[in-house]
């Protein structure tokens, strides 16, 4: 991408050269891109990085991880300069989100979350929960919910881009701090 694509994206809205970047980083495989999405999300998001302890990844259900061959989000917490730990896994194979209106995606992602035994060093830590693209909030606020109740833990989160009914404060666009 040109450098001006990349200055476009540095407000995090799911539009126009982010979106293609975050469609080629994601399904395209291109995981070059990780990097310098996670430099602008360390720009973006200094704020809410400031005096966290650890990132961890929204997961991706086994079988989506086997086909897709890499979790994005992973792939971008690596690069936000905190160590990582694979705290959550997804234990119930959802339906996409993007395909799914606000009502459905709260639902589909209820029950889908559970801490690995990596969440139990978190206790009373600040964990910046990451994720590649918001919309209403349910995927973030789904895992950060399990953190909170099984780990005992500060949650904060951020994304790679917002869609822009997120950016308008519609759903759960309040617990996305930045």
């Amino acid at each position: 991408m040109c450098d001006a694509c990349w200055r476009a994206s540095a407000d995090g809205v799911y539009d126009g050269p982010l979106r293609n970047i975050i469609h080629a980083f994601k399904y395209d495989g291109r995981r070059s891109l990780a990097k310098p999405l996670a430099a602008l999300m360390r720009e973006r998001y200094a704020r809410v990085l400031a005096g966290a302890d650890v990132v961890v990844p929204v997961p991706l259900h086994p079988s989506r991880r086997r086909s897709r061959g890499f979790n994005q989000a992973e792939d971008l917490a690596r690069h936000l300069g905190l160590p990582v730990v694979l705290a959550l896994k997804r234990v119930k194979a959802t339906a996409a989100q993007a395909e799914l209106s606000a009502t459905e995606r709260a639902s589909n992602v209820t029950d889908a979350f559970a801490v690995t035994q990596a969440a139990a060093g978190l206790r009373e830590h600040v964990v910046i929960l990451v994720d590649d693209v918001t919309t209403t909030g349910a995927t973030l606020e789904g895992c950060a919910n399990v953190l909170r109740d099984r780990a005992g833990c500060e949650v904060r989160t951020v994304a790679a881009a917002i869609t822009p009914i997120v950016m308008r404060g519609q759903s759960s666009a309040q617990r996305l701090q930045g």
